[in-house]
């Protein structure tokens, strides 16, 4: 597949603050890529660098082979979605969409064909002559991408375009927007610190932290297989819970952890190196189970949750922060009472001292 953005070496700096540090990343034709990250990681940042609205301060963009990074955000060939819609209360639904087109002094029948095949993909078609305030704030959201496609880009660019949503209405734009992915077949990038959109929507995820790329994947691929703790911590929900212990040896591709008050365990690991050293095990709410399990403890509920679908029992364990179990409708649990819980060997991630995925 030919790509349709590089970027080699990004580095973006505030005065003596580097907020991007030497990022590379290939986006291919047609992807729909997700950067996620914490608040701060520097992933708006990013996408304002490829949509041309920051300088980059080193390194270089390249759309489709040409390198961007003086030209203007006009010049680019991309068009950028915003967390706010910034619409224009006066003008219809028709203008709004079309205010780009204007700008470029298209001619009225080129206008009419761009704008009515717009509404037409985004079911607006029965609103053109509305204004903004009369509509839905999913049907703004709709105007504003409009707006960006009858510029016909080579790149979208989403900038949180769903935090000022509720969630039912979040949750019916993330179907709609994978949806014009499916029908366009663009190249899309979008910003969310929400991982469960990640998740949802991307053909691969970009994981940022600090500044820096983490983790590149496929949802999957990120779930099943985290490159470290960072990662393993930050995609899926509720949040992988994290022992700490002691490799106390480690030889015929086996490791023994020394978990303190919850025993030993021992692990199929080629990792001689760990030998005395620190590690952290992550097992995933969801892996947990009821019954007999390869390795079991007792946990005391503090706090349950009971959603219906599933449960999620809140629970103090030894050497972990936050111990959270999920199970699957009614467990039967009651908070202050002891229940036994267990995880097969195989669903358990091992971390070295340094937060490193040990494979």
């Amino acid at each position: 597949m030919a790509s349709a953005l590089t970027l080699s070496n990004i580095r973006k700096s505030f005065a003596n603050a580097e907020i991007i540090k030497g990022v590379d990343l290939d986006v291919t034709q047609g992807e729909f890529i997700v950067f996620v990250g914490p608040s701060g990681c520097g992933k708006s940042t990013l996408l304002r660098m490829i949509a041309g609205l920051e300088e980059v301060t080193s390194g270089d963009i390249n759309i489709e082979g040409n390198r961007v990074n003086e030209l203007p955000p006009v010049k680019r060939g991309i068009a950028m979605v915003f967390q706010s819609y910034a619409l224009y209360p006066h003008m219809t639904v028709f203008e709004n969409i079309a205010f780009p087109l204007r700008v470029e002094k298209l001619p009225q029948a080129e206008v009419d064909k761009r704008v009515d095949a717009a509404a037409k993909v985004l079911q607006l078609d029965q609103r053109l002559q509305q204004r903004p305030g009369t509509l839905s704030g999913g049907q703004r959201q709709r105007v504003a991408i409009g707006r960006a496609i009858v510029r016909e880009p080579k790149i979208f660019l989403f900038d949180e375009p769903l935090s000022n949503l509720d969630a039912a209405l979040r949750s019916e734009m993330r179907v709609e927007l994978m949806e014009l992915h499916k029908r366009l077949g663009s190249t899309m990038i979008y910003v969310t610190h929400d991982q469960i959109e990640a998740m949802t929507m991307a053909d691969r995820i970009v994981v940022l932290s600090l500044g820096e790329i983490e983790q590149v994947g496929s949802p999957l691929e990120l779930y099943h297989h985290p490159d470290n703790i960072f990662v393993a911590g930050f995609i899926g929900s509720p949040k992988m819970n994290f022992i700490k212990g002691r490799c106390t040896q480690s030889a015929n591709g086996q490791v023994e952890i020394d978990l303190g008050e919850l025993g030993t365990m021992a692990l199929e690991r080629n990792a001689p190196r760990l030998a005395g050293e620190e590690v952290t095990l992550g097992i995933r709410p969801e892996h947990l189970k009821l019954e007999q399990s390869n390795f079991s403890l007792s946990i005391t509920p503090n706090l349950i949750e009971h959603l219906g679908i599933h449960t999620i029992l809140y629970a103090d364990v030894p050497g972990s922060e936050a111990f959270i179990a999920l199970f699957e409708g009614e467990p039967g649990a009651e908070e202050g009472t002891p229940i036994s819980i267990g995880f097969n060997k195989a669903d358990v991630h091992l971390f070295d001292s340094s937060g490193q995925a040990v494979r």
